[in-house]
Formats: structure tokens, sequence, C-alpha cells
């Protein structure tokens, strides 16, 4: 597999760069990619990490990742790129500095308005979605959360209609589940259908794979800016428990710790509760914990510490997320959450 100057032979370990645009310096902005080719055929996977520059234990667990697949006998492909955003790295940040953009609400996009052309960021994303759409038969988009995070998966809904017929849809939503299922971290449906639309999210890399018929799912590795060591050891061994539900590799692996939310199956991402009040947050909760409805979660005061209101919570779950920074303004969000989904995975669109 040739891909940029990186060029894999069976049974061995390749390195390169993929070079997608021209930095206003003179050099070309590289993307690293790594091609672990078995000396078998079998199935193509991709794994992406640090599309946002805050984000690295994806990088990290890819690292150790390809360490521990190098020398094992491999039926079929994994490419990696460890970093999808290397303007975001360096800067510390979540998006890209060209123009600001997220880099993952491009994958997928097509200007419809012929007389802008599209951004740096776009391009990018456009010229890696072309090697990802070509070659993979499932992608693996590694990301983490806010600071304060239970690592979970999120599961993309499935949609059938125009472009895809409702056998082929039930196929594709069974093969996701499978290998969200063998990742081993808890299992969160993406959110719903309204939400989805306003946030963009089909224009992610696994929304825009899961269009095109490709599996792929999100895991979140908990929070962003450090390498949280348990998680990545955790990403790693669910990595090649995809490798063997996909036969790749013949053995399964333990996990070094088991993260679960002792729930039911069917849950949904939902972002709530949010502070109709400005002020500063006290958050009673933690990521991991259970929320009853009613239940109070965070306390708003005042810069004094006099309580200005109390913010409940209007939906049981579990706290996925707490948000980052302790100043809020009217209508801020407050917690990630996974609720039950009364939506089904399966959706005519």
């Amino acid at each position: 597999m040739k891909l940029g100057t990186a060029e894999s032979t069976p049974g061995e370990v390749s390195t390169g760069y993929l070079s997608v645009t021209d930095l206003p310096t003179g050099q070309p902005e590289h993307i690293p990619v790594v091609v672990v080719e078995g000396k078998e055929s079998g199935p193509t996977v991709w794994v992406t990490g640090t599309i946002h520059g805050d984000e690295p234990t994806g990088m990290e667990a890819i690292h150790e990742f390809v360490a521990r697949i190098r020398d094992e006998p491999l039926k079929g492909t994994v490419v990696c790129v460890p970093v999808m955003n290397p303007s975001g790295l360096r800067t510390n940040a979540r998006t890209s500095y060209y123009h600001g953009d997220d880099p993952n609400r491009y994958f997928g996009f097509e200007r419809k308005d012929a007389e802008t052309p599209p951004s740096v960021q776009q391009l990018i994303c456009k010229r890696l979605y072309e090697k990802i759409n070509v070659s993979a038969d499932m992608v693996i988009s590694l990301h983490t959360s806010w600071i304060a995070t239970y690592p979970y998966t999120i599961r993309p809904r499935v949609n059938y209609g125009e472009n895809r017929e409702k056998a082929e849809a039930v196929e594709l939503r069974d093969c996701i589940t499978e290998l969200a299922d063998a990742f081993g971290l808890p299992v969160v449906n993406q959110f719903s259908h309204e939400a989805t639309e306003r946030r963009s999210l089909e224009h992610t890399l696994t929304g825009a794979a899961a269009a095109d018929g490709i599996p792929a799912f999100t895991p979140e590795l908990g929070g962003r800016f450090v390498v949280e060591q348990d998680v990545c050891e955790a990403a790693i061994v669910g990595l090649y428990n995809v490798l063997h539900a996909s036969g790749m590799v013949a053995e399964s692996a333990s996990f070094p710790m088991e993260f679960e939310l002792p729930a039911e199956n069917n849950l949904k991402r939902l972002v709530h509760p949010h502070t109709d009040t400005a002020g500063i947050v006290q958050y009673r909760v933690r990521e991991g914990e259970s929320v009853q409805s009613g239940q109070t979660v965070a306390d708003i005061v005042t810069p004094h510490g006099e309580t200005k209101t109390r913010v409940n919570a209007e939906h049981s779950g579990y706290v996925l997320s707490r948000y980052e920074g302790v100043a809020v303004y009217e209508n801020d969000p407050l917690l990630d959450m996974a609720v039950p989904d009364d939506e089904p995975l399966l959706q005519e669109r």
C-alpha cells in the first residue's frame, strides 16, 4: 500500500508523511502516517487520532498500538494517522490555526455556494477523506472530550432511504455495533437527529464514513490536554480486540481496567442541563456518576460564594463529562450525559 511517502509491503511497517497543503513559509503541511501491512490479505482498518490538537491520548494510543502489532501475524492492513491536525497540535488547540476551523466538520462536505472557494481546512479534509474512502473497510476516530470525562464510545446512527436500502443499513448498523462492543468502552448512541443537524455532526469523520457505508465509531478517551494512561491502555486493548473481531488477529486481549456504566444498553448523548443564571459553577456530581431526574447537579454562586440558584437534571442518566471552566453565562451547558435513548439507531431519512 502506498500512502504519501509511506509504501508498505506484506509483513512490514512503513512510516511516512502525506502532504495535504502548502504553508505560507514555503514548507508543505505534512500528516504523519503509519501503515502496518500483514502477510495475508484481509480488511483495511484506518485509526486516526488528534484531529483536535488538544486531544493527545489518541495519538499516544496509536503509537503504543503500532508497537504492539508490528510483529504480530496480521491478516489485512492497519493504517494509522496519529496526528490529523498538526497545526492544532503545535498550538495545543482544538482547532487548526489556518482560519480557526474545527477539522472534524468538513468530511464529506461540499460547499453549495460555488462563488465561495473551500477553506484550506476543508481542502485538507477532502484530500484526507479521499484516501480513507477509497481503501477503508472500517474507521476508528480516536478523540477525547472535556477535561473531566468518563471514557465511552459514540455509536453513530445509520440512515436509509434514497441512498441506501434498509437491508444494507441493517447490516451496517449491526457491524458498527459489533465493532464498538469489541472496543470495550461503554457505548452511547450519537445525539438525536435534531441535535445532529444543529451540530453538523454528519460531516465528522465518523458521520461521513457511516454515510458512505463504512463501519465507523468514535471512542472518547477521557479528558483532553494530557494523556490519561489508564484510558490509553484500555484503548490499545480495544483496538486490538477490534482486529480480533474482524478476523485480523487470532486472539483477543484482556482489558487492564474495566470502564462501564451500570445502565441499560440503549443510551444516547445529551448536552444537559444548562444554567439560566450567570455566575460561578460548583458541581455536585462527577463523571461516571448516576443522576436522577430532579436531582441537583450544580450550584451557581456569586464571586462571594453566595448561592444564586441550583441547577437540577430533568433526565435520569449518567454523567459523561463536566464542562471546563467555572465561570458560566446564561444558558451555558454544564454536563454531557448518557440518558435512555427513545429513538431508533436505524432511521429513515
